[in-house]
């Protein structure tokens, strides 16, 4: 599994590594709770990025709106460059819930407006959850009512090894029942399409799509490739 690596072109100074030593013994010794505090710009989100590194814990930072989210997800970005640092807010752009008006005898149908680069984003911070350990998540609290149970997510995950049986059929069958759809034409987002013994898809939350040669029901190889060029990315 891949560990925090932070990067910095600066070490702690003042407080900050008293600050970072009381907290790494705070998480190490099982605290639930502790308190950092700071004025504006002294330095907290680079004490907590320390301490994420030096326990290698995986990471939830909650926020009260967006646009702190989205500054601390930059942040954290820059600190962990080689990790999954992922954004997961509200995709809602507008939201107007149903609402019924007695004097009016109105009834107001319920209003939204989704946007679909932040629900992509929500999408690849579940999948980094379930792949792997060096992870932050940076949310907004109210993106976590509603949410699925996670055992649903687990169910659905299909691992596929070069070399290894797996019916392609099935599999189609299993793409399907994830709300992927089939589309030879185009390869965009929560699509697949199939061309003799390959299946070319692209997951919801990736900008490149993924290959997979099948021999009979054996796996011959798998191919991170770019959708529009089909050229090869990496082979895994």
């Amino acid at each position: 599994m891949p560990e925090f690596v932070l990067h910095a072109p600066y070490q702690p100074t003042g407080d900050q590594p008293q600050a970072i030593a009381e907290l790494i013994n705070g998480v190490n010794s099982g605290l639930k709770h502790q308190v950092l505090l700071g004025a504006t710009g002294t330095g907290k989100t680079f004490t907590i990025a320390q301490v994420v590194a030096q326990t290698q814990r995986p990471t939830l930072v909650l926020t009260h709106n967006k646009t702190l989210a989205a500054q601390l997800y930059s942040e954290f970005h820059e600190f962990f460059p080689e990790n999954a640092v992922e954004y997961f807010v509200s995709y809602y752009d507008y939201y107007q819930p149903e609402a019924y008006v007695p004097r009016k005898d109105l009834y107001i149908e319920k209003e939204t407006d989704i946007n679909e680069e932040i629900e992509r984003l929500r999408l690849a911070a579940t999948a980094a959850l379930m792949s792997r350990r060096d992870v932050v998540i940076v949310a907004s609290v109210s993106c976590i009512y509603g949410l699925a149970n996670p055992e649903s997510y687990y169910s659905g995950v299909v691992h596929l090894v070069t070399g290894t049986e797996h019916r392609r059929n099935a599999l189609l069958r299993r793409l399907v029942d994830s709300q992927y759809q089939r589309n030879d034409l185009e390869l965009r987002h929560g699509t697949f399409r199939v061309q003799g013994d390959t299946l070319e898809l692209q997951p919801p939350y990736s900008d490149n799509a993924y290959r997979i040669d099948f021999f009979d029901d054996e796996v011959e190889r798998i191919m991170e490739v770019h959708p529009l060029t089909g050229e090869v990315v990496q082979q895994l």
